[in-house]
């Protein structure tokens, strides 16, 4: 699937957002980074925004910047949860149902990246697998009714390593117990969220429901993505490079919004910046490596994760 220009040559931008007020949006690691720069444009169109992150502290800091950024007047809030534990994500949908009565989008935002050693979540997944894909996909399932009663959209935010590593979900061993690579393991993760995204979209289809459901990724941005999590070599390089070679942050939020209130967009596609291998520049349709699209690995990777989640979603 070649790059298309639908947004003309300077690409998508959020000038081309009307008012929002009346809309709600649940975008997850919201506190910094993309995730915090969707949710300031969000709320700068009139939205009411609410974020799903781990660490309080970072959330009540989040809140308050933004706050004095647009004005006290602005309607967001901080729900806890921690993608990694899928109790967390279990109880942190259970108060997002009780408190929010629509959904027009959920922003799959947040991510860990680059993990140094191999790491196991409480659940017993790879980490970043759990994190990215399974603790989304519980994520996703359980609050798919209240988006579908909207007519909203679920956005999945990907990245470019879905077709790198090596380019399948290893279900022999999902954990990469025999050999484990921080980046091997990032990319299964995110090819596994981009596969979920599009077996979605092909399910919501057969279904007739009334969600949609969008795939994009951010490029290379100047964020915090690395800082927490992987090695120190791979710390410094990117420093490094992102000085170099990546956008900032706002433009890496660029995707994710267009994706959760553009009209008109297509399925089957990978939204991002079309420049320098789809690391920068405008945003628009990227070519898309038919891996993400496989529809068996998709088929078996939809029924591991309704087991592995114990969720049920007839769909």
């Amino acid at each position: 699937m070649m790059t298309t220009q639908q947004f003309g040559q300077k690409g998508w931008t959020p000038e081309r957002i009307g008012s929002l007020v009346g809309k709600t949006y649940v975008i997850t690691g919201a506190n910094s980074g993309a995730g915090f720069e969707a949710s300031r444009i969000l709320l700068s169109k009139g939205a009411k925004v609410v974020m799903l992150n781990r660490n309080p502290d970072k959330s009540a800091s989040a809140i308050e910047a933004l706050k004095l950024a647009l004005g006290q007047h602005i309607d967001v809030r901080f729900i806890q949860v921690d993608l990694g534990v899928l109790a967390s994500v279990r109880h942190a949908a259970n108060q997002l149902l009780n408190t929010t009565p629509v959904i027009d989008a959920l922003i799959c935002n947040g991510a860990i990246a680059q993990v140094a050693k191999q790491h196991l979540t409480v659940d017993g997944f790879e980490s970043q697998l759990g994190v990215n894909h399974f603790g989304h996909f519980l994520l996703c399932g359980l609050l798919f009714e209240r988006i579908n009663e909207a007519k909203g959209r679920i956005v999945m935010v990907g990245s470019n390593a879905y077709k790198m590593g090596l380019k399948r979900i290893k279900f022999e061993d999902l954990n990469f117990d025999k050999k484990y690579t921080a980046w091997d393991s990032y990319a299964q993760s995110k090819l596994a969220q981009m596969m979920f995204g599009y077996e979605l979209q092909r399910r919501i289809k057969a279904a007739g429901k009334n969600v949609e459901v969008q795939v994009c990724h951010p490029g290379a941005s100047r964020t915090n993505l690395l800082m927490d999590t992987a090695s120190t070599f791979n710390k410094m390089l990117w420093a490094l490079m992102s000085r170099i070679i990546a956008q900032s942050a706002e433009k890496g939020a660029w995707p994710e919004v267009m994706c959760a209130t553009e009209q008109g967009l297509q399925t089957a596609t990978l939204y991002g910046p079309t420049k320098r291998a789809n690391t920068v520049g405008p945003v628009d349709q990227n070519k898309l490596d038919n891996i993400a699209l496989n529809q068996d690995m998709a088929a078996k990777l939809w029924a591991l994760s309704l087991d592995k989640t114990s969720l049920n979603w007839s769909l």
